[in-house]
């Protein structure tokens, strides 16, 4: 299993947070992978389904997942049960103190982290509709650095809709094999 942690500071309480990472299908807006995200079942908490629809260079794939636990507001699980071995979750917890490089007027922030564990090599390789002479292992030695990738846009962006302005964030990434 492959491990990525993405990790950030948004000025804002972990209520609205939570509340802004618990909806999925937005997600779309943030990747540049992610093409559409449609509920399947639920009513967005423990137990929702939703369908992942994800293009990247010749090939679309699609994912189901479930949101498997919530705790409002600190943490919002999911894992994958189909096509794809892979898990993960939101972590939302507040701060003490308000950052010093923060702009003046915010009273609250959070550490957001963005976990997730996958196993690249368990795609369903039949679910792929692969180019002539393009093998699996090919699209799997690319794709693991674009998922990477993936994710710190995913959050860059998350944060700058969150906050409605776009500044400079410190993201820390920590990778695991």
């Amino acid at each position: 299993m492959d491990e990525l942690v993405v990790t950030t500071v948004v000025y804002l309480p972990p209520e609205e947070t939570y509340d802004f990472l618990i909806d999925f299908p937005r997600y779309a807006k943030y990747s540049e992978h992610l093409r559409t995200v449609s509920r399947r079942s639920g009513d967005g908490g423990a137990g929702t389904r939703y369908a992942l629809r994800f293009a990247w260079w010749k090939l679309t794939y699609t994912v189901e997942s479930e949101v498997t636990e919530v705790e409002k507001p600190e943490t919002i699980d999911w894992r994958i049960v189909r096509n794809l071995d892979a898990s993960g979750r939101w972590v939302i917890e507040p701060l003490d103190e308000v950052p010093s490089d923060a702009p003046d007027d915010v009273d609250a922030a959070s550490r957001v982290s963005f976990e997730v564990a996958y196993d690249p090599g368990s795609a369903n390789e039949g679910g792929l509709d692969l180019p002539r002479f393009v093998s699996f292992g090919w699209v799997l030695d690319r794709l693991k650095p674009a998922i990477a990738t993936e994710a710190e846009r995913i959050v860059e962006r998350v944060v700058e809709d969150l906050e409605g302005t776009h500044r400079p964030i410190d993201l820390t990434v920590e990778r695991r094999s």
